[in-house]
């Protein structure tokens, strides 16, 4: 196997000539391959760091003369292998005040002692891939503005993606949309221009592109012919790509919704898609047990890995550009495999465990842990922290049936949602999960007995039936961040943070609320307490997370896929809405300045 999506990386690159002489030290060799012009600032950066002698632009070999060539290269003649490496830190670290320098004013000191520390310690981070930004402290998940945009979809929606200011959606009616997110400054600013016009809140359908079903033996029809399962978008925003119940993968540019190019290959539904961060490598999980790497640039297909027993139901690609991994979970076979295309080995991870899992012991001592006569408390704090609702102190033990979706948080750890409700974190150096969340999302209510239609002694004895747990549906991430962002059909998206010491999960809360002066009742005509209320009436069937401002400066939006009913079944469907839902999260620093100034004020 040998291509140029499957060789290492360290054997793409264009090896350096070794320098035989003093006339090998210009500046301006021409280069011998080129290559796609990069930003100034990330150029300047990166000859800091390598000292590279050569320039791939060359667009900017004319901005320098022969003399200065001249000067440079003797400069360079003259100084010693310590005075280079000098010279080559102070211009990586001038590039770095250049960046955190604030334009309203700073102080050298601080950014010396604190921002430059900082950065080097997240450019160090980055390289290796682990978790290196805490943002989960600063994010206002409570306070978030939330907006809902309407489908005209009879059925459901079934994913999104997002690259704001726009939002892909797909659904069960062989549609494809495209909208567009309004920014939160056209609405929120402090000093708003007297107009007469309402800034918009809400998400705008710009267009759709709509299937066919009637042309599902036709191979020259360009187009799905089924219900569209799965969705993905490149970090470029060039290409999005989709995948319906009849196997058919359709790469369209992302821009105008034209379809380019469309494959047949798989065998069966192509149920998740995901591009490997930073690159145009597509993968794809189909029901047919297989996963396939595609080239969207290329438009062609690559490779087809095998490993799974069941269906694969969702995929994460790499987060690291230099080397070509995945994960996918496999349904009902119950583990999640990371692969190595390299490298052509996979590492398995077995699910499928019970409450003996780390994390779950308390469910399956039927307590919540503590002295005797605590565990109301227990139960009651963890109810207020949103992850372990509606419990009781009976024994419960929900076994893992089927693991559905999966998300990476770096290149050594990925977080996966179950159908019993536990969110399991997992490391790539151990088989089994470093610490699982118990029914994230809480259990249904009983069922009652007159519908229990299969235990016959229900209705005359009125036993209720069991409380099912609410599975995870979606679940998103922030790369190389703590956070992670999860749903179900229970009317909330809520958040969690990894702990940090990288082995734990703790729960955030939820995201958005009710405003306390809503009127609202409920189906018996009692008016109910809106704090109890769901924000979400729907099936959340798909998630995806972007950051607002440079590094997430401006806050966080939450996109959420909501449907009527489930993305792979017909259950569920009662009063609920198709379309989409977006969470503006605010950072807590720009909420207190606010208040503060609104203090002013008013004093």
């Amino acid at each position: 196997m040998s291509s140029f999506f499957t060789t290492p990386a360290s054997q793409r690159k264009r090896k350096r000539v070794e320098a035989t002489s003093s006339a090998s030290k210009k500046r301006n060799v021409a280069p011998t391959t080129s290559r796609p012009a990069k930003t100034p600032r990330r150029r300047e950066r990166e000859e800091s760091i390598t000292g590279s002698e050569s320039s791939d632009d060359d667009g900017e070999e004319s901005n320098f003369s022969e003399d200065q060539e001249e000067s440079e290269t003797s400069e360079d003649e003259k100084e010693t292998a310590a005075e280079k490496r000098l010279r080559l830190a102070e211009r990586y670290l001038e590039n770095i005040r250049n960046e955190v320098e604030d334009p309203v004013g700073f102080d050298a000191a601080d950014i010396d002692r604190d921002l430059i520390a900082e950065r080097l310690k997240e450019d160090v981070a980055e390289t290796k891939g682990k978790i290196y930004r805490r943002i989960t402290e600063d994010l206002d998940f409570e306070g978030a503005f939330h907006a809902f945009g309407k489908s005209n979809v009879q059925h459901a929606i079934t994913g999104c993606a997002m690259q704001l200011p726009y939002v892909w959606t797909i659904s069960k009616d062989i549609l494809v949309e495209k909208w567009e997110i309004p920014d939160p400054k056209t609405y929120n600013s402090p000093d708003p221009s007297p107009t007469n016009i309402t800034p918009r809140r809400t998400p705008k359908r710009l267009f759709w592109r709509k299937g066919d079903k009637n042309k599902k033996k036709s191979t020259e029809f360009l187009g799905h012919t089924g219900r569209i399962l799965s969705i993905a978008l490149s970090d470029s925003g060039r290409f999005l790509a989709t995948g319906d119940e009849n196997a058919r993968l359709i790469i369209w540019d992302a821009e105008t919704l034209t379809p380019r190019k469309m494959f047949t290959q798989h065998r069966a539904a192509v149920m998740s898609l995901s591009f490997r961060r930073g690159t145009e490598q597509l993968f794809s999980a189909s029901a047919d047990r297989t996963i396939k790497i595609w080239s969207a640039s290329e438009l062609s297909y690559i490779e087809t890995l095998f490993g799974h027993q069941d269906v694969v139901v969702g995929i994460a690609g790499g987060l690291e550009v230099n080397q070509e991994t995945c994960v996918s979970v496999g349904a009902r076979d119950r583990t999640a495999r990371l692969w190595k295309v390299v490298e052509e080995n996979q590492l398995v991870f077995r699910g499928g465990g019970t409450a003996r899992q780390k994390g779950m012991e308390k469910l399956r001592k039927g307590r919540f842990g503590g002295k005797p006569g605590e565990a109301k408390d227990e139960a009651t704090k963890d109810q207020a922290n949103g992850s372990l609702e509606d419990r009781d102190d009976t024994p419960i033990a929900y076994a893992e049936g089927s693991i559905d979706c999966v998300a990476l948080l770096d290149a050594g750890l990925f977080v996966t949602g179950s159908d019993n409700g536990a969110l399991c974190l997992w490391s790539v150096n151990k088989k089994k999960p470093l610490f699982t969340v118990p029914l994230a999302h809480g259990r249904d209510p009983p069922i009652p007995p007159d519908e229990m239609s299969a235990n016959t002694d229900a209705a005359v004895n009125g036993t209720a039936g069991p409380r099912l747990s609410r599975y995870i549906t979606a679940i998103a991430t922030v790369p190389f961040a703590d956070l992670i962002i999860t749903a179900s059909w229970d009317g909330w998206i809520r958040a969690w943070r990894i702990g940090p010491e990288k082995r734990t999960i703790e729960a955030m809360g939820k995201v958005g609320r009710i405003p306390s002066d809503a009127i609202l009742e409920s189906a018996d005509g009692i008016y109910a307490d809106p704090e109890n209320l769901a924000l979400v009436r729907g099936v959340v069937n798909g998630l995806s997370v972007c950051e607002r401002g440079e590094r997430g400066r401006e806050g966080l939006c939450i996109l959420a896929a909501v449907g009527k009913e489930a993305r792979l079944g017909r259950w569920m469907s009662g009063r609920a809405r198709n379309g989409i839902m977006v969470f503006e999260v605010p950072r807590k620093s720009k909420v207190s300045e606010v208040e503060h100034e609104a203090e002013d004020e008013d004093q």
